[in-house]
């Protein structure tokens, strides 16, 4: 072997570890750089996600100002409809209290009307005399009706009707109805059924009495043959009363309109009291106003029933008020009747209403006449008739106290035209009856002998 090839030999066994070194560091080199392209990635990601979020950061913050801006108009425009909503409930509130000051103004000359038309109708003696009589009665019964029903209406509306709900016999209030239509279901030629119950509810009495009239009116005014009946089932802790008729019913298509106001149906009321189409809106409010569930069925050709569901307190423990009160008879006999009315044409009217009755009336229109009369005559009042605002801010019960200061057992009558609350209750406190005007002289003159009655029976 040569020194040559020795030499080779060697120069290999020095060159081996480098290389393997060499192949080490390369190694590295290339972990070490995908190292530092991955950070570089990582880098560049984070950048473009600082980027990105600097981008959202700004249309967050102008989406912000939008909905600031926006937040701040709403604000402004529920300021402005809370401002419209204040003035739009005041002036329903005046629109109230307007039509109430209108109201008793206007039903003033229609009392004085009424009583008048029906003095005249008695002295009538022809056919023709008294068709016409009828006529303008009807007619003035229709502007009352107009009248009464559109303050409801703006009553109900305002929401200042509150009801006083109590508990009450039910039978009361029914057997009031067949005295109230007697002359309508007489012309009708229809038959008017009450049912008694012997339930206590709890209710308002004067506004279920005015549901019930206005069911009981609407049926008879579409009952051609047949009749109407009201009468009440118990259901556990609730009772309907049903208003039941044999009219020509109802559409199914209609009958979510009935309750609208001055909608009438396509069926044709009997002769000319068609209505006004207001009588069922009335109804709903009123029991909306309650709590009382309203309801109809209805068959075409068959009849229709008008169903208010009521919660039960009880039943009546006086048996009396399961029956109809023995018809009273009636009174005159030259009977003395105070009269106090400032409107002197409506006291002239009732004066001569009284005397065509055989009664003995006389006609006070202030305070003063009412103690001139009481202290000078040679005969107490059998009983007072008064309407309750006079003049001179003076009040009709007060002509009752200065009666009854004499003989504590004189009945009386408020008769008045203002239907608040407040007058009824200090009526009630006078220990007087009351009733609205207008009067109509069938109503006054039963009124009269039922306490002339009731006062003769006490004595």
């Amino acid at each position: 072997m040569s020194v040559d090839v020795y030499g080779k030999i060697a120069s290999q066994r020095d060159e081996q570890p480098l290389l393997q070194r060499l192949a080490k560091l390369t190694k590295i080199n290339a972990v070490l750089m995908e190292r530092v392209e991955r950070s570089m990635d990582h880098q560049g990601n984070a950048f473009s996600l600082f980027q990105t979020a600097i981008a959202l950061e700004g249309k967050i913050r102008a989406r912000t100002e939008e909905l600031t801006l926006v937040l701040r108009s709403l604000e402004k425009s529920n300021a402005q409809l809370s401002a419209a909503k204040e003035i739009a409930d005041s002036a329903n509130l005046s629109k109230t209290r307007f039509l109430a000051a209108a109201s008793h103004d206007l039903l003033q000359p229609v009392h004085s009307a009424k009583l008048s038309i029906s003095a005249l109708a008695e002295t009538q003696d022809s056919p023709d005399g008294k068709r016409l009589a009828r006529q303008v009665e009807d007619s003035l019964q229709t502007i009352e009706d107009l009248i009464k029903t559109l303050l409801d209406i703006s009553k109900l509306d305002a929401g200042v009707v509150t009801p006083e709900v109590r508990v009450f016999p039910l039978d009361g209030l029914l057997m009031g109805l067949r005295p109230i239509f007697e002359p309508a279901i007489n012309s009708a030629d229809v038959e008017l059924r009450v049912r008694p119950c012997g339930l206590l509810v709890a209710s308002d009495p004067v506004l279920l009495q005015r549901v019930l009239q206005n069911l009981v009116s609407n049926a008879i005014r579409y009952t051609r043959r047949g009749g109407v009946l009201a009468g009440v089932r118990r259901r556990g802790e609730v009772c309907h009363i049903d208003i039941i008729d044999t009219g020509p019913g109802i559409r199914e298509c209609e009958r979510a309109r009935i309750f609208d106001e001055f909608y009438r149906g396509s069926a044709s009321a009997l002769g000319s009291s068609a209505g006004l189409g207001l009588g069922l809106s009335i109804v709903k409010r009123i029991t909306q106003a309650l709590g009382h569930e309203l309801s109809v069925t209805s068959s075409l050709g068959r009849g229709s029933r008008f169903r208010v569901t009521l919660p039960v307190a009880g039943v009546a423990s006086d048996p009396l008020s399961r029956s109809p009160a023995p018809e009273l008879p009636r009174i005159s006999c030259g009977s003395v009747v105070l009269i106090v009315e400032n409107d002197r044409a409506v006291g002239r009217a009732m004066e001569q209403l009284f005397r065509h009755w055989d009664y003995r009336p006389y006609l006070a229109c202030s305070l003063q006449e009412v103690e001139r009369f009481l202290h000078t005559n040679d005969r107490l009042p059998d009983i007072v008739i008064a309407d309750y605002h006079l003049d001179e801010k003076d009040l009709g019960v007060a002509a009752i106290a200065s009666a009854r200061a004499i003989d504590p057992s004189t009945p009386a009558i408020v008769v008045t035209a203002d239907h608040s609350e407040e007058t009824a209750g200090k009526v009630r406190a006078a220990g007087a009856e009351l009733m609205l005007k207008p009067v109509s002289p069938g109503r006054l003159r039963t009124a009269v002998s039922h306490l002339l009655t009731r006062s003769e029976n006490r004595l």
